[in-house]
């Protein structure tokens, strides 16, 4: 088992900052890169959090990502909207690409926005609460531009990425319901994280190199590669494919369709569709519709082994809770990963370590 640092959220966030500065990024976008991040490790989704500085650092070095980039609209048709989001960073492209959806939106009870070009838009529930913060309903198809780290049902190697798919519902007085999930068993994150701490992953969601069930996880980590697995097996890769024919080849003219491991950076496409149910139904009575079946589902009794039921986005404010108060943890060797990558970016390794962890 790999060591863990618990570090507090003060000093995490004064640390990421300094490293996030080693792109060259505005002081705007270093507050919403290492905000991002840190958030996604808030809510326990560690696979989005900090330990991707290390690659972002890479694709930067590569050319793959572009800092201080801003979306830029190629087609506005009313309720139709197409952004490119120029290999900026994913954080700041993936907010201004929802705030263009929610104007429009709000005035015109619906937009479709689609993005393509952008460099890792993150967790996606981001976008969902960003969207549900303004009161309206969103679903997000996502495709991922990438080594292929995910098998086709039926298939021994890697052809897609994890294609993750979201969708958002806010309710007045209540926190939203958030849905965010990759469309493969666990995200590819994930692997790289129990990989770090030195685990293996569950049964069936992983093949090695010959197409074999494995649960090591270095195989979607380090050559030789093998694959991550669908979820629910034809249903999962049905929605990856949906993700990647509405998110790449609509949304962002760009589908997944090689297999170069040589380039770090990460593109996204994602098709989003934001809707206002104030001018779709009465909104009131479609609240009190969905509370009353979200109260009708959570009065069901706990089943062996479980506290009880848990709604979507529940699991993330728990965590955030939690992690808020306690700290962030971060594996020994993820936190080497973010040195090492601070010291290529030219900020001083020691001073982040310092900063995080005092001494």
């Amino acid at each position: 088992m790999n060591d863990t640092h618990l570090i507090p959220l003060p000093r995490l966030q004064a640390a990421m900052h300094l490293v996030v500065r080693g792109f060259g990024s505005s002081a705007d976008e270093v507050a919403a890169v290492a905000g991002n991040l840190i958030e996604a490790n808030l809510t326990g989704h560690d696979s989005h959090g900090i330990g991707m500085l290390p690659r972002y650092a890479d694709a930067f070095l590569q050319g793959g990502l572009q800092p201080n980039a801003a979306v830029s609209t190629e087609l506005d048709a009313g309720a139709l909207l197409r952004l490119n989001g120029n290999r900026g960073f994913g954080q700041v492209i993936g907010a201004q690409a929802m705030a263009l959806g929610i104007e429009r939106a709000k005035a015109l009870g619906t937009c479709v926005v689609a993005l393509g070009n952008s460099h890792h838009l993150g967790r996606i529930g981001a976008w969902a609460e960003q969207a549900a913060a303004a009161g309206l309903v969103s679903m997000h198809f996502v495709n991922v531009i990438s080594r292929g780290i995910v098998a086709p049902f039926g298939g021994a190697d890697a052809r897609f990425g994890t294609n993750p798919f979201c969708a958002g519902v806010p309710l007045t007085g209540r926190p939203p319901v958030i849905l965010d999930f990759a469309t493969s068993m666990i995200a590819q994150g994930k692997t790289r994280v129990a990989m770090n701490k030195g685990e293996l992953v569950d049964d069936g969601c992983l093949i090695d190199d010959h197409g074999r069930p494995t649960r090591e996880p270095r195989f979607t980590v380090v050559p030789p590669f093998g694959a991550l697995l669908t979820f629910g097996g034809h249903k999962g890769f049905g929605l990856a494919m949906m993700c990647e024919l509405l998110g790449g080849a609509l949304a962002a003219g760009m589908t997944q369709r090689d297999a170069d491991a040589s380039q770090r950076r990460v593109l996204n496409g994602m098709f989003s569709v934001l809707v206002d149910p104030a001018a779709l139904a009465d909104r009131a009575g479609f609240e009190g519709e969905a509370l009353a079946f979200i109260d009708w589902v959570r009065a069901s009794p706990p089943r062996e082994g479980f506290d009880g039921v848990l709604i979507a986005g529940e699991p993330e404010r728990a965590h955030r809770a939690r992690r808020t108060v306690e700290g962030v943890p971060v594996d020994a060797t993820t936190w080497q990963e973010i040195l090492d990558a601070a010291t290529k970016l030219g900020v001083d390794a020691a001073a982040v370590q310092a900063t995080a962890l005092g001494g």
